[in-house]
């Protein structure tokens, strides 16, 4: 299976788990990072998730991978919070922290530079808006243009 198949099968199986407690899927991803394999599961829920949430979801989880048995590579399951500098990828992700400083990290320089730290003012399907500077207008970038855009640690 490709690592988007991996990602869109294991948010298959998680997601009636993480329905069923109440809790919010935030993301799913695959990497290799040396030998190894990680399949991660990023959760979160009012108040913050907790270690125990954790176990739940990694126990229910690992039981229907199992029972699929669609994984050809060892892997290792991680299921965790975001943390507090979550990455932002939904429209929820972005309504969420409006107003909120992020950071932003580039594929390619705009104004001679890859990465910015600024105040998320807006967002569409297709671009976001940032205020780099309060005596400037806020700047939109199309999001096909960003790699990495998070709450910024304040």
């Amino acid at each position: 299976m490709k690592k988007q198949e991996i990602e869109q099968h294991c948010t298959e199986l998680v997601t009636p788990i993480i329905e069923e407690h109440g809790f919010e899927l935030v993301d799913v991803e695959y990497v290799k990072e040396g030998s190894d394999y990680y399949l991660r599961v990023y959760a979160d829920k009012e108040g913050g998730i907790n270690i125990d949430d954790c176990v739940l979801i990694s126990r229910s989880l690992e039981e229907k991978l199992d029972a699929a048995d669609r994984m050809t590579d060892p892997y290792i399951l991680e299921v965790s919070s975001p943390g507090l500098t979550r990455p932002l990828k939904k429209d929820k992700d972005f309504k969420r922290n409006l107003g909120k400083k992020v950071e932003v990290k580039l594929y390619r320089a705009v104004d001679g530079s890859k990465e910015f730290e600024a105040i998320l003012t807006g967002y569409t399907d297709t671009t976001i808006t940032l205020q780099l500077d309060p005596a400037e207008e806020p700047k939109e970038f199309s999001r096909n243009d960003i790699s990495m855009i998070r709450l910024a640690f304040e």
